[in-house]
């Protein structure tokens, strides 16, 4: 059920190793490539329809709360909450069919991949390839690190990523970079509020735009991204 209009993160008791676990596997240093991949901004760019501050802001708004931020979201949770393997792989399936362009699947399967194999390197935690959120879920709950900071965690790291590439892209100053993502903290808290008591019959997207784009990136004659 979605939960409009709460603006109060729900939050569970968090020990120092968790936090600290969460700040490393969304550090821009943990290897799953995510500056590779612009999720079409980079097309959007070059046609005109992002050119400033201003207009990277509506965007990532757009991308947040209507597109692959929430979906991700959403599916991160039901991984975590995911019961048997069965339901994890159905999850899997589910998060793979709804990548609405070839660079956007392999945007979520390059970094799950990624992100599933140095965790279980170094955790002993045994993950399967898994589309990005869906990993994330399952490697939460399989270290028992609460899901709300997760998923809040994830939704910043994220934004702070297509932040990086509207800085090189656009191109913005880093503080006017910094800016435009401090300005996204309470679309964060809103986006994981509503979006983590959600199910996957919630999962959808209202992002038209922000897909097509993804999908006219595929023959961009010169670009920087994967995405």
């Amino acid at each position: 059920m979605a939960m409009e209009g709460r603006t109060a993160m729900p939050t569970e008791p968090i020990s120092n190793a968790a936090l600290l676990t969460l700040a490393q596997w969304f550090s821009p240093s943990f290897p799953v490539g995510a500056f590779s991949y612009s999720h079409g901004l980079e097309w959007a760019v070059q046609v005109g329809d992002v050119q400033d501050a201003t207009d990277f802001q509506a965007w990532l708004t757009a991308v947040l709360r209507h597109g692959a931020g929430r979906n991700d979201v959403i599916l991160l949770a039901e991984a975590y909450r995911a019961a048997t393997q069965n339901e994890l792989l159905e999850i899997d399936a589910l998060a793979r069919a709804l990548s609405p362009s070839s660079e956007r699947l392999l945007e979520t399967s390059q970094q799950g991949a990624a992100f599933a194999r140095t965790v279980s390197d170094i955790w002993q935690v045994d993950l399967p390839d898994l589309p990005y959120p869906v990993a994330v879920g399952a490697a939460a709950s399989a270290l028992d690190v609460p899901l709300a900071q997760t998923a809040q965690m994830f939704l910043h790291a994220f934004a702070s990523n297509l932040t990086s590439a509207a800085i090189r892209l656009i191109p913005l100053g880093q503080t006017q970079g910094q800016e435009c993502l401090n300005t996204m903290a309470e679309c964060i808290n809103q986006t994981v509020t509503m979006a983590i008591g959600q199910t996957l019959d919630d999962l959808g997207s209202t992002a038209f735009a922000i897909d097509i784009a993804s999908m006219c990136h595929e023959t961009q004659y010169s670009r920087m991204f994967r995405s």
